[in-house]
């Protein structure tokens, strides 16, 4: 099976009391052409401002093979978020995670994680930023972006690290390469939605190795 990239699905949790086992499903980018938008991906964009583009770079550095998701447009309006979409699978409860890399951007320089994704209007986020040093998670409703948790945290540039985040119902858990950074509770966005990459404004952003798994 594949979405857009090599990707490995079926991943099993154990225990015989497990009601349904858990599926993880990894991509890679490394079957895409470069300069294209993988196959299962659609694009969006939150706010205002000129055209989005994602397309399948190089980068050797990568930490999943040399092919890479990148967020290339440089538009400098503020209030403008980037989305790639996935278009499987729709899930409420899950863990998702991705390696990022900022790479330039002048207003912004983030990379994100959305999840519970209806519309390009409403969903949740996680992001990091770069320039300034944090992880924040909030609710978008309404294309209204409201912050919720956060924390003050080193994201440096040009360096691969690993966003993840862990929802179950009203419960969400933000880590970062590996680390738990915060808990939080909200109770906006309840439904199962998309998952979608996410970035802001100017930000130049890479991204491999994405893994959701359903909780």
């Amino acid at each position: 099976m594949t979405i857009g990239a090599s990707l490995l699905a079926g991943t099993q949790a154990g225990g015989a009391a497990a009601e349904t086992a858990a599926t993880t499903t990894r991509i890679d980018f490394e079957n895409t052409e470069i300069g294209r938008l993988p196959p299962g991906f659609t694009t969006g964009l939150t706010g205002g401002g000129g055209p989005v583009r994602w397309v399948v770079a190089t980068d050797a550095t990568a930490p999943a093979g040399p092919k890479v998701l990148a967020q290339t447009s440089t538009d400098r309006t503020d209030h403008r978020f980037p989305l790639a979409i996935l278009d499987a699978p729709l899930l409420a409860d899950l863990a998702v995670s991705v390696r990022f890399k900022p790479v330039a951007g002048e207003i912004d320089r983030a990379a994100g994680i959305a999840l519970r994704l209806t519309d390009a209007a409403n969903y949740y986020v996680v992001r990091a930023n770069a320039l300034e040093d944090n992880v924040r998670l909030y609710h978008v409703v309404g294309g209204v972006r409201t912050q919720f948790a956060g924390l003050d945290v080193k994201i440096p540039s040009g360096a691969w690290q690993q966003l993840a985040i862990a929802a179950r119902g009203r419960s969400f858990e933000v880590s970062l390469d590996g680390k738990t950074l915060f808990s939080a509770t909200d109770t906006r966005l309840t439904t199962a939605g998309r998952v979608a990459l996410w970035t802001k404004a100017d930000s130049v952003t890479y991204f491999d190795d994405l893994q959701i798994r359903n909780l």
